[in-house]
């Protein structure tokens, strides 16, 4: 009789998400048996850690080249890929578009999916925001919201200044404080970026990333746990309303196999989770609905050096192994300012390093409402590159939303010419749609199951008992700033639940 693998804990997909569970379910458990799958395999030596500390200088030259733009969308190259593979097993790890992946997704052609061991989070900036007004979730209990976004702050390793400021980085911080003078409180007035890094004193900053969160995934030596890679979890085991494991398939040979599990918890992202759901057969009326991402305005504008009476070979230098000298964070601060800002500035230099100038790089998120018409829609009889149900993005603005990119396109352009002379038309532009790479709300968690929502606050998906979701997608706010550490609190919320399920069953 063939034997059926079987774990305590199931986690789909080894992200920041996934490893985030992992940890606080091992910290309440050391004996716990938990295993991860993940349909993507490592980037370099060992899955998980960051691109950005990799010893392989190729695989670090290509991330830090294209994360040096400031743009997330570039990590995929700077043209919309929508040429298919013939399979998966014919493309590297890494990130490629939706479109390129076999997903109708032309109304958001910048989205894009990592398909490699630690997810997105061995490619992200690593910037850490925390969210305030509208874009907090605490469902009543804000007692709970400030431990549970402390706790996630903890283990991102979040530094609140990282990088920077610089002297002339301090420059651009007066700029923006005069500028945005007694607008939000004290806490949320122009600062350097809040980072997930291990800050050191010289040299580049490590990443936080899944492999760090979690050791054991990228260096083993948990015998209570168990990385799959290469493997997709294809659909999950339904039984009268519970979960009894999943269907996996090893992308190598196609094998088909059976991984059985008293509990799991799906952090698949906010394109796949739901997808994930929908194979499987669970496909509440919010599944997919409510897809958000905040508007993306870019801009960059060389600073007028002798406006501020800076001298060329002044400039700052990067650090050794870090593509910018600064990295600075404008937050939103309600109507009066809705915007979150990240300003990330680099000096350009000759051939002997000398400086030439020094380019001030603005990008600005101007949050999107959050509507039930923008949604994935999946099909029932077309297949993605995976073999998955083919996801269907439908995405656009309300006049609201226009009104406040346009809105947001005078604030960037204002803003700039205080730093030099700006051309609106060469050096400023609203990025297509997924850009940020900032997807959320398709699996949206809500406070009674009324069909506006697909778990609770928790994550446990409504009418199941032993069905987490985690990640992105369980965002149900318009969120105006990176995503990252909003999302990490439903992992927060969902690895403890699963842990006090745990207790609950061992007490009888």
């Amino acid at each position: 009789m063939t034997h059926t693998p079987r774990a305590d804990v199931l986690i789909v997909g080894s992200g920041i998400m996934g490893s985030l569970v992992a940890r606080l379910l091992r910290e309440t458990d050391p004996s716990l048996e938990i295993t991860m799958v993940d349909g993507g395999s490592a980037i370099g030596e060992a899955p998980g850690l960051h691109l950005h500390d990799l010893d392989d200088p190729v695989l670090w030259s290509r991330y830090n080249e294209q994360v040096a733009t400031g743009i997330q969308g570039m990590y995929t190259g700077a043209e919309v890929v929508r040429e298919v593979a013939d399979s998966l097993t014919g493309i590297p790890p890494g990130m490629y578009h939706a479109l390129a992946f076999g997903e109708d997704a032309e109304a958001m052609p910048h989205a894009a999916l990592a398909w490699n061991a630690g997810g997105m989070g061995v490619h992200w900036t690593a910037a850490t925001p925390w969210p305030a007004g509208d874009e907090v979730f605490d469902f009543g209990d804000p007692n709970r919201w400030a431990a549970d976004l402390d706790a996630a702050r903890h283990m991102l390793a979040v530094t609140p200044g990282a990088i920077g400021p610089t002297e002339v980085g301090r420059l651009v911080l007066d700029v923006l404080r005069q500028r945005y003078d007694g607008i939000g409180p004290a806490d949320r007035q122009p600062q350097p970026m809040p980072m997930a890094v291990n800050a050191t004193a010289r040299g580049p900053m490590p990443r936080t990333a899944p492999g760090t969160i979690f050791p054991a995934i990228a260096t083993g030596g948990d015998p209570a746990f168990t990385l799959v890679t290469g493997t997709l979890a294809t659909s999950l085991l339904v039984s009268d309303g519970r979960i009894a494991g999943a269907r996996l398939r090893r992308i190598a040979d196609g094998a088909d196999s059976e991984l059985l599990a008293d509990a799991v918890v799906v952090c698949a992202d906010a394109l796949r989770t739901p997808q994930l759901l929908f194979a499987s057969g669970i496909r509440p009326e919010a599944l997919g609905r409510h897809l958000n991402e905040h508007a993306f305005i870019t801009a960059r504008v060389l600073l007028d050096l002798d406006r501020f009476g800076l001298d060329r070979a002044a400039l700052p230098l990067p650090r050794a192994g870090e593509f910018s000298t600064d990295s600075l964070w404008l937050p939103h601060n309600g109507a009066a300012q809705p915007f979150h800002g990240q300003i990330m500035n680099r000096t350009y230099v000759d051939d002997d390093g000398r400086p030439l100038a020094h380019s001030v790089g603005l990008s600005l998120y101007a949050p999107v409402e959050s509507r039930p018409e923008n949604r994935l829609v999946f099909s029932e009889a077309d297949t993605d590159l995976a073999g998955m149900p083919r996801i269907g993005l439908e995405f656009g603005y309300s006049e609201a939303d226009r009104a406040l990119i346009g809105r947001a396109l005078a604030e960037v352009r204002s803003l700039a010419e205080e730093f030099g002379p700006f051309d609106p038309a060469t050096e400023c532009a609203l990025l297509p749609p997924g850009s940020s790479l900032h997807l959320t709300g398709t699996v949206r968690a809500g406070v009674t199951d009324d069909g506006t929502s697909v778990c609770d606050p928790d994550g446990r998906v409504w009418g199941f008992d032993n069905l987490y979701l985690a990640g992105n997608g369980v965002i149900p706010t318009a969120m105006a700033a990176n995503v990252t550490l909003t999302g990490a609190v439903t992992a927060v919320r969902a690895a403890r639940a699963v842990a006090a399920r745990n207790t609950a069953l061992a007490a009888h």
